[in-house]
């Protein structure tokens, strides 16, 4: 990577912060609508918890933790609005006509999305401690080893998705149909040993199961780090793997379209 490398990247990222600052309303909306959720959901996942042999639940332990998974992949949606975003103003073609090379234009755009991915996910936890009673048996930074990978992987989703969506409305179709997939299979929206029979064998095959399953054994099991190391590392093989969907089908003068 050259010197002028850095600089490029760092360019980007201040660009996407700007907008972020401008428009921080998607940013909000998708931090306090789990918390709303979670406010009503409360009592049936205690009951759900407390019918799986957990006694003392209060319902956060799951409702917490599924809550900020299930919308942390709706950030999918809003980073390849982003992507799209730069065709339909037309400043695509400046940034591809200038010194950047690709792998500085897709790194430029993974930073910002990341950090707010990781951001959300804190705020939520953080939240759901102080308005829920979240009560974290483990490591905090056992639940960072998992967040952490699961915001790259979120990342790098929206970026695959960029990568082979051809239209904003193809987008917009696939990343909502994965996150309430994914919701629904990875134990986000009821805890994992109440998951129907047909979903169990397939849950595994998507990453919010393996988030899912680090966060229940920090909060409800107590584990450590030593105890995520594996849902974690799925989690980057995971990131990893979609990070070479994007590798092979990122074309950077392949024209987006922001309609149908």
């Amino acid at each position: 990577m050259g010197d002028g490398s850095p600089r490029r990247i760092a360019a980007l990222v201040r660009q996407d912060v700007r907008l972020l600052v401008r428009d921080p309303a998607p940013l909000v909306v998708r931090t306090v609508m789990p918390l709303l959720i979670m406010g009503f959901m409360q009592p049936l996942f205690r009951a759900a918890l407390r019918a799986g042999d957990v006694e003392d639940a209060t319902g956060a332990e799951q409702g917490v933790p599924g809550m900020a998974v299930m919308f942390l992949f709706f950030l999918v949606t809003v980073m390849g609005f982003a992507m799209f975003r730069e065709h339909g103003w037309n400043t695509w073609d400046r940034l591809r006509a200038g010194p950047a090379r690709p792998f500085e234009l897709v790194a430029g755009r993974i930073l910002v999305p990341l950090a707010v991915a990781v951001v959300q996910l804190a705020v939520v936890f953080a939240a759901g401690g102080a308005l829920f009673g979240l009560r974290v048996r483990g490591s905090w930074t056992a639940l960072v080893v998992v967040g952490v990978p699961l915001a790259l992987c979120v990342v790098m989703a929206g970026m695959a998705l960029v990568a082979l969506c051809r239209t904003i409305a193809q987008l917009s179709v696939f990343a909502n149909l994965l996150a309430l997939v994914f919701a629904g299979l990875g134990g986000a929206l009821t805890p994992l040993s109440a998951l129907p029979q047909w979903a169990r064998p397939l849950a595994p095959g998507v990453p919010s199961y393996w988030a899912m399953r680090g966060f229940s054994t920090v909060i409800l099991d107590g584990g450590g780090v030593r105890a995520v190391l594996l849902p974690a590392g799925v989690l980057c093989a995971f990131a990893a793997g979609l990070t070479a969907v994007t590798l092979l089908f990122f074309r950077v003068h392949h024209r987006k379209l922001s309609w149908s």
